[in-house]
């Protein structure tokens, strides 16, 4: 429950905002008109978020926000707050907290009984799911793959006959092995790999791990990638 100790009318108020996750254009007119206005922005990477806000020609106080050092400066945001001084969290793309840092911050300043605000934009998560031609209607977010085979392998394991559409994020140099890995422990289903979404070489790749394995073999991969497989059917539906 949030504190109630202290009088918390004239704090600041706590926004989380969503950011591009490749073509700046994607900025909603009330995240740019938050961003302009807050005291200071909490992100991930300095570098990346100042890039973002010279697009708009924006210049703010920059606090380093991220993993695992989120707790560290967690203190010195909440203090901000306090002070009466609104503060946007953001990410280097996509929305704060959904595999990205912001978690401490957000749980700290409900406990702290200070307003929370969440501006909502593009998601690397719901762009793909839009289209990647899988069932929407129930699916299982489980972020990043574990970076380990056999932790992998246990993972994908315990999700064989879960019948939502899986969805995890992952970086390029372990798509292969994690196509391999999906292929022994689930068989052939249908797997979508999305990347670059948003940029100008945005592409959706469908078909089996194995089919998958042949199309991105010996190809360089930038960026990471959203891979979503189907869920378990006793019916194939492909």
């Amino acid at each position: 429950m949030p504190e109630n100790h202290e009088n918390n009318s004239n704090f600041g108020k706590l926004y989380i905002v969503g950011t591009p996750i490749g073509n700046l254009e994607d900025l909603t007119i009330r995240a740019l008109k938050v961003l302009e206005n807050v005291h200071a922005i909490a992100c991930e990477d300095t570098r990346h978020t100042r890039k973002l806000l010279a697009r708009y020609d924006i210049k703010k106080k920059l606090i380093s926000y991220f993993h695992p050092r989120e707790t560290q400066k967690t203190p010195q945001i909440i203090g901000l707050l306090k002070e009466g001084n609104d503060v946007a969290l953001v990410s280097d793309a996509g929305t704060p907290g959904i595999s990205d840092p912001g978690f401490p911050l957000i749980r700290e300043a409900i406990n702290k009984g200070i307003d929370i605000h969440v501006i909502p934009g593009v998601s690397a998560l719901t762009a793909a799911l839009s289209g990647a031609g899988l069932p929407t209607h129930r699916f299982l977010f489980l972020g990043f793959a574990p970076p380990k085979a056999v932790a992998t392998r246990k993972l994908l394991d315990s999700l064989k006959e879960e019948a939502s559409t899986l969805v995890f994020f992952l970086p390029p140099r372990r798509l292969l092995a994690f196509l391999e890995e999906i292929q022994e422990s689930m068989g052939d289903r249908q797997v979508v790999v999305a990347r670059e979404m948003t940029k100008i070489y945005e592409e959706f790749l469908r078909g089996t791990p194995e089919e998958l394995k042949n199309q991105i073999q010996g190809n360089t991969l930038k960026g990471e990638a959203t891979i979503l497989i189907q869920g378990y059917s006793r019916k194939k539906s492909f």
